[in-house]
């Protein structure tokens, strides 16, 4: 048994989301608040069974409070009004989850079987959070429409006798479900039919029980951890010394349900609590004799009487309950003078050791271990384990060396017949990197629009995104790890050629664009022959993207490079240009492309490289075609370069040298026979050499960064093409 998808409706920012779990690791990634731990909130308050973490109105989609105080106002206005629940199914958070199950496991879920026709395999449950029935929705009616008029009668009779301007409690129906939501609303549960599995069957009616029991096993770790500096007294703090003391009350107390194995623990803590109480009595004789002195107890009185208990489990939840051993090389040192308590461990290591040992604990609630097995039934089916930003204080090994090992502790000693889901939610690319690229699950943040007046999000499986293409999805995932999958959490995206404009455009940004540098935006290094195979990814993530390529002109019949120049029927041989955008390949048209063309139709992604721009050289206005990035940020700076030929070395030398010439021609050509050397070098030797911030930015780049810095300032969302609702 697993889980195969679920959908969520109505819940926080994910107004309709679809998620799909892989059968072991699912990692949730995307921009910050682009809906992650919403999803995660959602699973949280579907499926526990604590009652603290009911759904709340503020869970609810904001843009749904419009129509629900609607429905409020139309019942305080008029008398008679239909009372449906109809509307409310459709305005507040539901979940459906789908199971796949086994043959062999149908005795498992016969509660869940729709009908006598059902063929196998899938299994659809939605939970939806509801009026309890329809008699509690006529109540709701009832008691809004008393608590409305009560408060609108008497704000206006105040308003007029003291002028006053506040208003009473219930203003709208958003306002009186604040407090009385968990009064009239709760969550049912229904069938869903595999043959339309987005509506509720006819004649439906909610399940008498909580439907997943007895087949899941559900485990929390919250982002939250509490971890602090070791000098904090706040309570809570020792949490491993409290999860070890949770471990030993569930699996191996000795006082819990005691077997012969238990005899020889309990007789030591009997003789210890004797002793301990014989000790107690001879120590106190003097303070109870002063209290005689007082006339206590004094007739009738009952006397005081010192007695222990003493529990083992109470050793581990002191400060110095769980301690840590400092290696040392001195054999004759003390082990007691080299140890630590718990709090003086850097928090990352608390952190992971945290972790690791709740992943332990876990799996071994799940199995019964121990004392657990004589208390509790059979095992679940599934056990679905979800894990909040598991990189918290943690560096990038040890988040790496977390997510590879968390599923196999999980894993470890279980029966194949039980499986394991693990949902881990994450800002971290280092984890995203140790993942298999169709484990990955992306949150897209998508802009209000005329159909939905709030941000909201949608779930992009990365493991459907290149189709049946597999040469460019094997590319991807290659080229992902490595890059560290900065992608998937960034605000946008910047593809370059190559080092030299990895290594520069962030100083250009630095000093130019100042909403594009508060703005998170990764530079991809990808070279114009690979940068197109991305373009399905790109497209899917929904990302402003700008493409800074190269114009690489080449002859039309040999295909061998050349100087860029016009009216040769030069051709251009890079890929992203010719298969990418703007799907152009003749030099000539490329070069007096207009801006606007360089655009795709959605505003999504735009494409920038070398084009002609004019040049003062000598006291002379000249036309300037770059090859490539090299020369087009010399001829951007000729009089800067001119200055440092004596002190440069390598391509960086023969570049200001080029532009030491008289005729601009010849410059050009030099600064053309000079892209032969490492271009790499010549990015570093132009930052040890000259100041970034002087130099001029090549024009073609700075066309694209500008446009990239529009978007930021002006806080635009990408045009996406609306989404066909995939099937279920």
């Amino acid at each position: 048994m697993r889980i195969n998808h679920f959908t969520i409706r109505n819940f926080r920012k994910l107004k309709e989301s679809k998620i799909e779990l892989s059968d072991k690791e699912t990692i949730f990634v995307g921009a910050n608040n682009s809906g992650k731990t919403s999803a995660m909130d959602a699973l949280i308050k579907f499926l526990s069974k604590d009652n603290s973490k009911r759904i709340n109105t503020t869970d609810v989609t904001l843009c749904n409070w419009q129509v629900i105080n609607k429905i409020g106002s139309d019942w305080a206005a008029q008398d008679e009004n239909p009372i449906e629940i109809q509307p409310w199914r459709t305005l507040l958070p539901s979940l459906d989850i789908w199971i796949h199950v086994e043959t062999s496991q149908i005795h498992r879920v016969s509660h869940l079987i729709p009908s006598l026709d059902w063929p196998g395999g899938n299994l659809g449950v939605r939970m939806q959070l509801e009026p309890t029935d329809e008699y509690t929705l006529e109540e709701l009616y009832t008691d809004f429409r008393n608590a409305e008029k009560a408060a609108r009668e008497t704000t206006t009779t105040a308003q007029q006798n003291e002028g006053s301007t506040f208003s009473l409690w219930p203003k709208t129906m958003r306002d009186f479900l604040d407090k009385k939501l968990h009064e009239y609303f709760s969550i049912r549960c229904y069938l869903l039919d595999p043959a339309n599995p987005t509506q509720l069957p006819e004649n439906h009616v909610p399940l008498d029980r909580r439907p997943f029991d007895e087949l899941f096993r559900i485990h929390v770790i919250n982002a939250q951890r509490g971890f602090s500096d070791n000098s904090s007294d706040e309570p809570n703090k020792h949490k491993l010394a409290e999860q070890l003391r949770a471990y030993y009350d569930k699996h191996l107390n000795p006082s819990d349900m005691p077997d012969a194995n238990d005899v020889t623990a309990l007789k030591a803590i009997h003789d210890a609590q004797v002793t301990f109480d014989g000790k107690l009595e001879e120590s106190f004789k003097p303070a109870l004799a002063d209290l005689s002195e007082m006339n206590y107890p004094g007739f009738l009185n009952p006397d005081i009487i010192l007695t222990s208990q003493l529990s083992p489990v109470d050793a581990l939840t002191h400060k110095s309950g769980i301690q840590f051993s400092v290696p040392v090389e001195d054999t004759e040192t003390s082990a007691d003078l080299m140890r630590l308590p718990e709090n003086y461990n850097g928090l990352g290591y608390q952190n992971l050791i945290s972790m690791l040992f709740q992943l332990v604990r876990f799996r071994d609630e799940w199995m019964r271990i121990g004392k657990a097995s004589k208390s509790e039934t059979a095992n679940e089916p599934l056990q679905l384990v979800l894990i909040e930003e598991p990189e918290a204080h943690l560096h990038a090994q040890a988040q790496q060396v977390f997510i590879k090992k968390a599923y196999a502790i999980l894993r470890k000693g279980i029966p194949e017949h039980l499986k394991t889901q693990l949902v881990v939610s994450t800002h971290s690319s280092h984890i995203a990197y140790e993942t298999e690229f169709t484990s990955l699950r992306y949150f897209k943040r998508k802009a209000p629009s005329k159909e939905l007046s709030v941000p909201c999000a949608e779930v992009v499986n990365l493991s459907t995104v290149f189709g049946d293409d597999e040469e460019t999805l094997k590319f991807a995932k290659r080229y992902l790890k490595t890059t560290h999958c900065d992608l998937f959490f960034a605000d946008a995206a910047i593809l370059v050629e190559g080092q030299a404009e990895r290594l520069l455009i962030p100083h250009f940004i630095l000093k130019k664009y100042p909403n594009l540098n508060k703005s998170y935006a990764t530079i991809l290094e990808i070279g114009g022959s690979h940068a197109h195979r991305l373009k399905p990814l790109i497209e899917a993530l929904g990302l402003y993207t700008l493409i800074i390529s190269d114009l690489d002109s080449i002859e039309a019949v040999k295909s061998t490079k050349v100087q860029p120049e016009r009216g040769k029927k030069y051709r251009s041989g890079n890929d992203t240009l010719k298969k990418w955008f703007p799907l152009k390949s003749d030099q000539d048209e490329l070069l007096d492309l207009p801006a606007v063309d360089k655009i795709t139709e959605n505003g999504q992604v735009r494409v920038s490289y070398q084009c002609p721009f004019e040049v003062e050289f000598n006291g002379k206005k000249e036309e300037a075609i770059p090859y490539t990035f090299e020369d087009a940020l010399a001829l951007s700076n000729i009089e800067l370069f001119k200055t440092h030929a004596k002190d440069s070395t390598g391509m960086l030398k023969k570049m200001c040298d080029a532009a030491a010439k008289t005729e601009f021609s010849t410059a050009c050509k030099e600064m053309y026979d000079a892209l032969s050397g490492v271009k790499a070098k010549m990015a570093l030797d132009v930052l040890f050499n000259i100041d970034p911030s002087l130099l001029t930015v090549p024009q073609y780049v700075d066309e694209g960064l500008q446009w990239l810095e529009e978007k930021f300032t002006r806080n635009i969302a990408p045009k996406t093409a609306p989404s066909t609702k995939e099937a279920e």
